[in-house]
């Protein structure tokens, strides 16, 4: 990646060659008081949009963005997901546990024939397609993580406890928005592509009002693309 580093705490500032190795410090990460390190990866417009005209990420996505997800999927020891994102974006397995939140307890028909154990369902008990979930993943892979409503600091343990303690989001912006309202985020990675897009569409963080506070730590550009890391501060 041909970048200008314009700020970072691991890599020298400046025109540069940011090769796979300096990749890896640019994103390291200590671990929180817990033992775990949750990041969240993103991407959106100039003008906020994070989808394109055609209502999906991967529209706006470009090189830049994509050698920045492929090495954070790469770092993590588990992706989650929400499952609406999943079926919008048609997920796959990621190569490594993918955990779907649903609270209805539906994901896409391509995860649901995923090998047993590559896909795990974050779930409430009352959803309406636990019993199928259930059949096709197996209970092993299914956590019930609250009564109507995910338990989203549950989630956190739950994924600490199975041995998880790099965890990366990918959103959608509904399921990264309760994540940040319950303080289990510790760093948002965002890309900003340099295209404007308009029209009504999903930004990174879509619900309830919030407000949280990040402090930046890294600032990377390539031919116009920004891709940043941002820490949450608690």
């Amino acid at each position: 990646m041909a970048v200008r580093v314009l700020m970072s705490n691991n890599v020298p500032a400046g025109p540069d060659e940011v090769d796979d190795e300096a990749l890896v410090r640019a994103y390291a990460a200590e671990p929180a008081a817990d033992g775990l390190w949750v990041r969240v990866n993103m991407v959106a417009s100039v003008d906020g949009s994070a989808q394109g005209t055609d209502g999906v990420t991967d529209s706006i996505n470009n090189a830049s963005d994509k050698r920045v997800f492929d090495a954070l999927r790469s770092y993590c020891d588990v992706v989650v997901v929400g499952a609406g994102t999943a079926r919008t974006e048609n997920y796959g397995p990621a190569g490594k546990p993918l955990v779907v939140v649903s609270r209805t307890g539906e994901i896409n028909d391509r995860l649901l024939a995923a090998p047993r154990g590559s896909v795990i369902l974050a779930t409430v008990e009352h959803a309406p397609g636990l019993p199928a979930a259930r059949e096709a993943l197996g209970d092993e892979n299914v956590m019930i993580l609250g009564s109507y409503s995910i338990d989203f600091t549950a989630l956190r343990r739950e994924l600490a406890a199975r041995g998880w303690t790099q965890i990366l989001g990918e959103g959608g912006p509904h399921v990264l928005r309760d994540l940040l309202a319950v303080g289990v985020v510790d760093e948002l990675c965002l890309t900003i592509v340099p295209r404007v897009i308009a029209g009504q569409h999903l930004r990174i963080v879509e619900g309830q009002p919030l407000d949280v506070a990040l402090d930046p730590v890294l600032l990377l550009e390539e031919d116009g693309t920004l891709i940043g890391r941002w820490l949450v501060k608690r």
